[in-house]
């Protein structure tokens, strides 16, 4: 059997059993596309905790899960006489296709950001009114601003050097402190946003990923207090009962390993 062809029969299989679980399974044939929307979501997040721990056998399974809950909505979709599973691959299919003229047409392109245009470009010609329609609006808010910084940067309007979006950071920066100042809590949130908007600009001209970095930042933090929590312990004290100075000890340690 070729790899194809094992592919193919690999996914007929998940089809078969979707089936067999949406007519016999009692949790399964109660599920709606609603019901499934938070499960769905936990799924796609914990896949990305998977890529950033580089766990392959991981993502190997994680990438199984958010599979079946696409077959899921898949089966829901032909119940309701709406969409299939061919549908959904049909679709993505011609969207492909259709967005890569470079490939399947005769648009000559010169590099990786002349694609991202014309596929803004493209978009709008679909019907689209404005190049933002395609951000999620319920996106956690780092993640939508990245979004965001992406596209608008995918028709032109963009910082032309890198030095000219730090100068933006410590402008808004500077505004900040002025608003930290006056002590209007109203003002410095709205100061404070525009902070971390032009500081997650100017992670994309860095090539970072700002919602990667924090979250590797996060997983530091929470490797290192959690040694500073295990050192505590084997000296039978509670954190709340060291002073700064002790817990600053473990945490130098903590950053050594």
């Amino acid at each position: 059997m070729s790899e194809k062809a094992a592919q193919l029969k690999a996914f007929e299989r998940l089809l078969n059993i979707m089936d067999e679980l949406r007519e016999q399974c009692p949790w399964d044939k109660k599920q709606t596309m609603e019901s499934l929307r938070h499960l769905t979501i936990e799924e796609v997040y914990e896949l990305g905790d998977a890529i950033l721990d580089k766990d392959l056998e991981e993502v190997k399974k994680e990438l199984g899960d958010v599979l079946l809950h696409i077959v899921f909505y898949s089966k829901i979709g032909s119940e309701t006489n709406d969409f299939d599973i061919a549908d959904v691959c049909n679709s993505i299919c011609d969207k492909l296709i259709d967005r890569h003229p470079h490939i399947y047409g005769d648009v000559v392109v010169k590099d990786e950001a002349e694609v991202k245009r014309n596929w803004e470009q493209l978009k709008l010609k679909e019907g689209k009114t404005s190049v933002l329609e395609g951000v999620p609006k319920s996106l956690p808010a780092m993640v939508k601003a990245s979004r965001i910084q992406e596209k608008v940067a995918g028709v032109g309007f963009d910082w032309e050097e890198p030095e000219q979006v730090f100068a933006k950071v410590e402008e808004e920066l500077a505004e900040l402190k002025v608003e930290i100042a006056k002590g209007d809590q109203d003002a410095i949130e709205s100061e404070f946003g525009d902070v971390m908007f032009s500081m997650i600009n100017y992670a994309r001209f860095l090539n970072v990923n700002p919602e990667n970095a924090l979250e590797r930042t996060n997983k530091k933090f929470i490797k290192r207090f959690q040694y500073l929590e295990g050192k505590a312990k084997d000296l039978n004290k509670s954190l709340k009962d060291m002073t700064l100075s002790e817990m600053d000890v473990f945490w130098e340690e903590a950053k050594l390993l």
